[in-house]
């Protein structure tokens, strides 16, 4: 393995992760920071909440995108030979894992950005798209029956390793797959630690537009 092209790719999917759409968004096209607005998260979530379906649309393709993007890096440095055939669902999952990183701490935000989410749906996809279509499929399911985006997002999460292990698809997924599974599931539950305790509450807001609504 060429370690150098390794350790490059590795910060350009840090990069791509960094990217903060929310922000940008917010910024060009409302001239406003959506961190200081609604939840204060910069993420589509909050951008659905305060700009709309149409902003909220954009900044969520958007951040799947990068997921999708840096951990297909993995497989373009299959094609340069520069990892092999059975490496490229771990590098997948480092370059994927980077990116959200990324977006939890974007260099170009001052390290301030959203839950991830939407980038680790897009490292999903990149993974395993199957099971990752089953998963949105659980995502929306929720929302709709609850109006609680967060217990979508948990639910979700959880489903993709737990599905795994059911083999549902009928075949032997791989262990380090099924590890990854329970990882963004622990991720996803940490990073929505308040919305878990305003859940609990009943507090969590529903999915509703607070139309520029300034956070307090």
């Amino acid at each position: 393995m060429n370690i150098i092209i390794i350790s490059m790719t590795t910060v350009i999917a840090y990069l791509l992760g960094s990217i903060p759409t929310a922000v940008w968004y917010g910024q060009g096209f409302f001239g406003l920071d959506i961190r200081q607005y609604g939840s204060g998260n910069a993420g589509a979530t909050n951008t659905f909440r305060v700009l709309g379906k149409r902003a909220g649309t954009i900044v969520m393709l958007m951040d799947v995108l990068k997921g999708y993007t840096a951990a297909i890096l993995a497989t373009l440095l299959w094609y340069a030979n520069v990892i092999t055939e059975t490496e490229i669902l771990t590098f997948k999952i480092v370059f994927g894992l980077v990116a959200v990183s990324g977006h939890l701490y974007p260099v170009f935000a001052n390290f301030k950005g959203g839950k991830g989410v939407a980038t680790l749906l897009g490292m999903m996809l990149a993974t395993h798209p199957e099971m990752a279509v089953v998963c949105i499929g659980i995502f929306l399911l929720v929302v709709i029956a609850s109006q609680y985006v967060s217990l979508g997002s948990i639910l979700a999460a959880l489903a993709f390793p737990v599905l795994l292990l059911l083999r549902i698809f009928g075949q032997k997924e791989s262990p380090l797959l099924i590890v990854f599974g329970f990882v963004v599931f622990v991720l996803v539950v940490l990073t929505h630690q308040k919305n878990i305790g305003r859940l609990l509450r009943g507090q969590e807001s529903r999915t509703v537009l607070i139309r520029l609504r300034k956070k307090r």
